[in-house]
């Protein structure tokens, strides 16, 4: 006879395995789908980066210009957006490939909640990124403009460190533009309540400030760019919470508070 033990471990190990395989296959998939929309879009790689730079160069001065200092920048740098570019079109196809590894495990209400918060943090996320591009980047690119013009220095940037400010933006501005969705979190979960909320506000403004004056350039317009929306973002996440969290769930927490 099978010790009953040895089979409960084997069992065990045996389905260690399959999540690990599953996992692979999962990640392979993501994976494969980032590539064939790279590869799609490899050819319009130049092109790609031209729109990228497009908010700095209409603000540069006449005589301004972006210059490569590396030997492999010129091929590099416009390949390396149009992968990022490839990354954020496959997204969805990403976040559903996690989503079907952690199904199994969830409850049903669980997986209700999960597929318009996937949405919705998606298109807020792109959101950011849109406000990064077409408000805060030409606002920037202007404000510096005008601050080097009486220095009577020659404005130009290494297209590799310009990536890397573009990124940084992008990824600040799409992670601000999910505060809504922490926000509805944090009061469905019962971690604050509505009230808790409404009473952190001045702590939160504050933040906002400090952050915006951590990640953006050192100019009052910048900084204001960024924590006026982080601002307005928290308050649309408590009208959120107010609409999504149970009425009687809300009422009973803020007894519990008082």
């Amino acid at each position: 006879m099978s010790d009953p033990q040895q089979t409960k471990e084997e069992a065990v190990e045996e389905t260690f395995i399959s999540h690990l395989v599953e996992l692979r296959n999962r990640i392979m998939r993501a994976g494969g789908a980032v590539i064939v929309v790279f590869v799609g879009l490899v050819y319009w790689a130049p092109d790609i980066f031209r729109l990228l730079a497009r908010p700095l160069m209409q603000n540069l001065p006449r005589d301004g210009k972006m210059i490569v200092t590396d030997v492999t920048g010129s091929f590099f740098v416009p390949m390396k957006v149009t992968m990022l570019v490839a990354f954020v079109i496959a997204l969805p196809i990403v976040l559903y490939q996690i989503w079907a590894f952690v199904a199994p495990g969830l409850y049903q209400h669980e997986k209700k909640l999960v597929g318009p918060l996937v949405f919705s943090s998606y298109s807020l996320f792109l959101c950011g990124m849109a406000f990064a591009y077409f408000i805060v980047f030409p606002t920037i690119f202007r404000v510096m403009a005008y601050y080097n013009a009486p220095l009577g220095a020659e404005m130009t940037t290494d297209i590799d460190n310009y990536l890397s400010f573009v990124l940084t933006m992008f990824l600040v501005f799409g992670v601000t533009f999910e505060v809504p969705i922490v926000v509805v979190l944090l009061a469905r979960m019962g971690v604050v309540t509505i009230a808790k909320l409404k009473q952190i506000r001045p702590y939160v403004i504050v933040g906002a400030f400090i952050i915006s004056a951590v990640v953006t350039p050192p100019d009052v317009f910048s900084q204001l760019i960024l924590a006026i929306p982080l601002i307005i973002l928290y308050e649309a996440g408590i009208i959120a919470a107010r609409i999504v969290v149970p009425k009687e769930g809300v009422k009973s927490e803020e007894l519990t508070v008082k």
